[in-house]
Parts: structure tokens; C-alpha cells; sequence
């Protein structure tokens, strides 16, 4: 398997549908949960879209789009850190940090090496030097989130990212 990586910034209709299939796929076992549905998430997408920062990588194998990560900026003004369930340690949000807000790989990639390779890609042309990420911890019993730890990411902090959200587990690592 070749997967080709392609950046973007903004998402013309083809990359936009790129990506949704991807995420519905990706997704599929859980898209019946308001908070996974495939409505729910292009509603966040646009969100994001008009944040600073936004960047997405989208692996294709092919002419198929096999598996994305995106994420955006987030200074101390943002009101990413007034859902934090614990007081954060003064200081830590003097500077700006990449909020990876979404990685997804479909099936038949996983195990292969992509999502790290899509992950990379994307932290590679960032500017902050530090990636937030919130992860439920039940995804996979619990394997996600010991992926994400095989990549240096640490819990920090815990929060509902929305009201349909289940309590997820905010983690950290440097870029």
C-alpha cells in the first residue's frame, strides 16, 4: 500500500467529500451517536475551518482517501481551555498549541503505519511546539489512547468537548 499525503487549508467540494467519506467510514460503528454522526462532525469541520490554523492531511492510496488528520490553533483566548475539568498550571497557555482535532484511518490501513505517517505529515509544517489531543478512553478498550502514548502523548487534563460527548482525556506531547 502507497499512500500518497496531500496538505490543505481549505477544502474544495472534492476534498470536503474526501474527507467525509473517510470519516464515515472510519466511524461507522458509532455513527448513530449524536456526537459521531456524520452531521455532528461536518457541523464541527466548518467550525473548524473558520479557525486559525486549520491544516489537513489526507492519505490516498490510489484515487481512494484512506485516512486524515486536521487540526487548528488554539491561544489562550480560546474557549478550548475553559472546558477543562481541572485548573490548568499557570502559563500553560501563554503560547499557542496545535489541537489535533481529528485522525482517522479506514480499516483495512490500520496496522500499516498510516495514521502515524498522516500525524507526522501534519505536525511537520506546524509552528507550535506543543500538540493537544482528547481521546475517549474506552475507544478500541482502551488501545487508542495506548497508541497515542506509543507516541509520546501524555494525559494532561480530562473535558466534554460538547454536551453529547463522553468524557474524554485530553493528552499532550511536544511537536
Amino acid at each position: 500500500m502507497t499512500v500518497e499525503l496531500r496538505h490543505h487549508t481549505i477544502l474544495g467540494a472534492r476534498v470536503r467529500r474526501d474527507l467525509l467519506d473517510v470519516y464515515a467510514d472510519v466511524r461507522a460503528p458509532l455513527l448513530h451517536l449524536a456526537n459521531y454522526g456524520l452531521e455532528a462532525f461536518a457541523e464541527r469541520l466548518d467550525r473548524h475551518l473558520a479557525v486559525p490554523g486549520f491544516a489537513l492531511v489526507l492519505g490516498h492510496d490510489g484515487d481512494l482517501p484512506v485516512g486524515y488528520a486536521y487540526g487548528t490553533t488554539v491561544d489562550a483566548a480560546d474557549r478550548y481551555w475553559e472546558r477543562m475539568d481541572e485548573p490548568l498550571p499557570a502559563g500553560f497557555t501563554d503560547s499557542p498549541v496545535l489541537a489535533l482535532r481529528e485522525i482517522g484511518v479506514r480499516s483495512a490501513w490500520r496496522g500499516t503505519g498510516t495514521a502515524r505517517r498522516i500525524h507526522d505529515e501534519l505536525l511537520a509544517r506546524r509552528a507550535e511546539s506543543r500538540v493537544l489531543l482528547m481521546v475517549n478512553p474506552a475507544a478500541g478498550e482502551g488501545k487508542v489512547q495506548s497508541l497515542y502514548e506509543s507516541w509520546g502523548y501524555r494525559p494532561v487534563n480530562g473535558q466534554a468537548a460538547s454536551a453529547d460527548s463522553p468524557r474524554l482525556t485530553v493528552m499532550m506531547r511536544a511537536r
